[in-house]
């Protein structure tokens, strides 16, 4: 199976702690879903532990997919990692990594892993169209976290935390 990985990495004008809680928070996921994606959040989980588990229905075309992924690696503050264990891809394998840049900054840093299904016809295909797709994605995300954390929307501030 021939994997391929997407990286996308911008820094941000608030702490890696802001930033994960920011992800952590309810809701994040629905936030984060372009509005031009076919996607379902069927169940976002019970928080950003080690062991939680997501369900989408995502639609490939007309036909609708269930997307489970299973949450590892988690350290507050830092990062964590969604493994699909259902779902469209022959593999998927995605790091949220929040990297501290100074005390005010940081770096989010999406890393995708993944193999398209059906083998070599699945990559002749479809290898562009899903690069193309998850450019699109993660700057819309990366924008709608920096936009959000940059107008104060963020829950669980702690006192004297600057918005």
């Amino acid at each position: 199976m021939k994997t391929e990985t997407f990286i996308r990495r911008r820094l941000i004008a608030a702490p890696a702690e802001v930033v994960f809680r920011w992800h952590a928070e309810p809701g994040a996921l629905h936030r984060l879903i372009p509005p031009w994606e076919p996607v379902e959040v069927v169940d976002e989980g019970g928080g950003l532990r080690d062991g939680e588990e997501v369900e989408l229905r995502v639609r490939v075309g007309p036909i609708p997919i269930r997307w489970v992924s299973r949450l590892s690696d988690c350290e507050p503050g830092r990062g964590f990692r969604d493994i699909q264990v259902e779902g469209p891809f022959a593999r998927w394998e995605h790091e949220h990594r929040m990297v501290p840049a100074g005390a005010s900054a940081s770096w989010l840093e999406d890393r995708v892993t993944y193999a398209l299904p059906f083998g070599v016809m699945g990559r002749l295909m479809g290898s562009d169209l899903v690069r193309h797709k998850l450019d699109k994605m993660f700057e819309y995300r990366h924008r709608v976290t920096v936009e959000s954390l940059a107008a104060g929307r963020i829950r669980g501030r702690v006192d004297g935390e600057a918005p």
